[in-house]
């Protein structure tokens, strides 16, 4: 990493004038955040734009994008709104961070303050963010959404934050009311929940990284539309749901070149086991549906890598990345 970059890598940004999503390669200084376009998965120098971080506002999570859940907002101090996708929740939370770290570089205390907030509870791996939404979504021993009062409004088909706690300590996925909000917010973040009215909309607005979920019962929530949509019938042939019900083990944004065209174009890549298979995404589209499959990896892993790590036609940002990806790989092979 050069020197004074505190962050590198890719973000899929939204436009300004036509609000399209392309892939940009992000760069973090210490008071500016510089975006480049991309050739053949390479930043073109010079820089596209810049973002200054003097007087900015970040907002992460931001859940102005139903679709986009993994989403930070930046607002300067003209009022210009920036809108940055990243690859997967960790990867999002460790932007907003080191963003929020040169934000407020000249005050130490809050520098610390975000290193605690940063190193709090994290979500065992053993703990399957679809198994517990499935496990609510059960109609004998799940949540059960009904009409809610807030403010004078009632609200259908919702629930209210304490008693989601309450059912998360009772199943056993948390330990804590700590540790159920936390995972509460988690599932926020990950668009398997939405909040409905004033008291946990104030919640998610106030931009912190602190939790975002509400342990109230003045605190109404839902379970996200977009769970529940319906594929066609053409794009189940497409998918296997087999495919797609590995532990996701690695994700992250990676250069691949064309089968017929040979161009490079950056894909969110996604690496499963139990089974193991390795799925490709194109970012710029909305839906969370794989553009391809690099088939099972047990048997077409070196159509994507070569044994001797030399000859390769996906391309990673960096080489320690490229080992990450390869080491990750060779294990479910």
């Amino acid at each position: 990493m050069e020197d004074g970059v505190l962050k590198e890598g890719f973000l899929v940004k939204r436009g300004h004038i036509v609000h399209n999503w392309k892939v940009r390669w992000f760069i973090l200084r210490q008071n500016t955040l510089l975006y480049y376009k991309l050739d053949g998965g390479q930043k073109v120098t010079p820089p596209r734009g810049q973002i200054l971080l003097d007087g900015c506002a970040i907002t992460c999570p931001c859940l102005e994008y139903e679709n986009r859940p993994l989403l930070i907002k930046l607002k300067t101090r003209t009022s210009t709104e920036y809108f940055l996708e990243a690859c997967s929740r960790e990867e999002r939370d460790a932007w907003a961070f080191e963003i929020t770290g040169a934000i407020h570089a000249g005050q130490p205390g809050k520098v610390q303050q975000l290193h605690i907030l940063r190193n709090s509870f994290k979500l065992p791996p053993h703990i399957s963010l679809h198994r517990i939404v499935d496990k609510m979504h059960d109609g004998s021993t799940g949540i059960r959404p009904s009409p809610n009062m807030e403010q004078g409004s009632t609200y259908k088909k919702t629930f209210i934050g304490s008693s989601l706690v309450d059912w998360l300590i009772s199943n056993s996925f948390a330990a804590s009311r700590l540790e159920a909000v936390t995972l509460a917010s988690v599932l926020m973040e990950e668009n398997f929940l939405r909040p409905v009215g004033a008291r946990s909309m104030e919640a998610i607005r106030s931009g912190d990284l602190a939790e975002q979920f509400v342990d109230d019962s003045t605190a109404l929530y839902t379970f996200a539309e977009s769970h529940k949509k319906k594929i066609s019938a053409k794009e189940e042939i497409s998918v296997s749901t087999v495919e797609l019900s590995g532990r996701v083990v690695k994700q992250g944004y990676l250069a691949k070149q064309g089968h017929k065209r040979k161009n490079w174009k950056v894909r969110r890549f996604v690496l499963r086991k139990d089974p193991a298979f390795l799925h490709y995404y194109d970012p710029s589209k909305e839906e969370n549906r794989p553009a391809g499959v690099k088939g099972n990896v047990q048997g077409n892993l070196f159509k994507v890598i070569t044994k001797d790590d030399t000859h390769y036609y996906i391309q990673a940002s960096s080489k320690a990345e490229r080992a990450e990806w390869i080491e990750a790989i060779k294990k479910l092979t």
